[in-house]
């Protein structure tokens, strides 16, 4: 028989996690904000029940919810519960991907030998282990594929869950699926699909197999495959190496002061290097990105005089790309850093300026380790106090590691 795999998802996981520490808010609409408090980037169901949307701004969900509960994010707080989540899975899966912050694949073999039961009363009793010891509702799918795994767990929401091995049950969720629902198949590759009437899943899983490569390339190819419930899309209990290493985002409003975006650039470029040294990189490209609020965007790169995580080398090419793309003083709403071309760090013999910038970056990281995260910041970063002043900015999303998706 194949092994079975299985897909963990929590559900609401914000608005859960919020549950978790204040429980008077369990059937209260909770909306948590991101972008300085200005949208919500997470909401429960009974406030999506209300129209609340993701990323509606606050004063258009607050007219649509008045009786909601809004609460500023905290990344911390939701990375403790799920690093507490991936502990538990562990202890009843010998292979587990901690494939997002609440999203796990894992081996599911297990699960009958763990809890002495049927493969379907295992996973009820797994769904009830992690209500009891985190307080996260969850939802399950398990099958021969990753990609059929994960259908069934977002077919069973909320707190439900689905064992799929009988072809009868993966045939019907395939046609009642749009094509869309599959991971990695966006926008572009919907269109191609749509055009040769491709538009469920069970579509997909029909057509020719070299098509959809010719199509989609390979990784459409393995789509069909795991389609099929053949298992080509390995579990990964590593992370692979990057391609590249972001940090940025919304500026929390539309900036023309120079000063304030040089500070915004300063401020991600720290972030980018600590990731960096958090992964074990150096770049030998840097890119920077910008976007306005109607969506206009610029983009420039630059080829770096060899890989470095250095500040004193990032901090310049970054801010002559800035002068370069935006001459003219455009109101800029968005702003992204990329390391690009990356390279594991001792690869290469270090020149003397970055030998020395290693030292400081080690220097900074341990002394903002032991005091407290931008306890040394760049001078230049004191134009955005607001900022530094906010908890819930000391951590994002994207700054803790070990995630497979990104």
């Amino acid at each position: 028989m194949p092994m079975l795999i299985g897909h963990l998802d929590a559900d609401c996981f914000y608005a859960s996690a919020e549950r978790v520490r204040f429980p008077h808010l369990k059937g209260i609409p909770i909306g948590v904000l991101g972008n300085q408090g200005a949208c919500v980037i997470a909401k429960s169901y009974e406030m999506k029940a209300q129209g609340v949307t993701t990323g509606m701004p606050i004063w258009e969900a607050v007219s649509q919810c008045p009786q909601g509960t809004y609460i500023k994010r905290d990344f911390q707080w939701y990375e403790v519960l799920s690093r507490k989540m991936l502990d538990l899975l562990k202890k009843y899966s010998p292979t587990v991907e901690y494939y997002s912050i609440d999203e796990f694949f894992f081996e599911a073999d297990t699960l009958e030998q763990s809890f002495g039961c049927s493969l379907p009363e295992a996973v009820a009793a797994l769904q009830t282990e992690f209500l009891d010891c985190v307080g996260v509702p969850v939802s399950i799918g398990v099958s021969t594929s990753r990609i059929l795994a994960k259908l069934g767990s977002d077919s069973a929401k909320p707190y439900g869950w689905y064992v799929l091995t009988d072809p009868e049950r993966i045939a019907k969720l395939l046609h009642e699926q749009p094509v869309d629902e599959l991971t990695g198949i966006g926008l572009r590759s919907r269109l191609k699909l749509n055009s040769l009437g491709i538009t469920t899943c069970a579509d997909l899983a029909a057509a020719d197999r070299k098509m959809i490569r010719d199509l989609l390339t390979i990784k459409g190819e393995a789509i069909w495959y795991e389609l099929q419930g053949e298992s080509v899309i390995p579990i990964q209990v590593n992370r692979p190496q990057h391609k590249c290493v972001a940090r940025g985002g919304s500026l929390g409003g539309s900036i023309t002061d120079p000063e304030v975006l040089n500070g915004w650039l300063i401020r991600n470029i720290e972030r980018l290097i600590e990731a960096l040294f958090a992964y074990g990189y150096q770049c030998g490209r840097f890119c920077l990105e910008l976007q306005a609020k109607d969506q206009t965007g610029w983009s420039k790169q630059v080829l770096l005089h060899g890989h470095t995580d250095a500040f004193e080398t990032l901090v310049p090419a970054a801010q002559k790309l800035l002068r370069q793309i935006n001459p003219s003083g455009i109101p800029i709403s968005y702003m992204h850093v990329i390391a690009k071309d990356l390279r594991v760090s001792g690869q290469r013999q270090l020149s003397l300026l970055d030998q020395k910038s290693s030292q400081a970056n080690c220097l900074k990281n341990k002394v903002n380790q032991s005091i407290g995260r931008f306890a040394l910041r760049s001078a230049a970063t004191l134009t955005l106090p607001e900022l530094y002043s906010d908890q819930a900015h000391d951590h994002e999303i994207c700054d803790f590691y070990g995630k497979t998706c990104f």
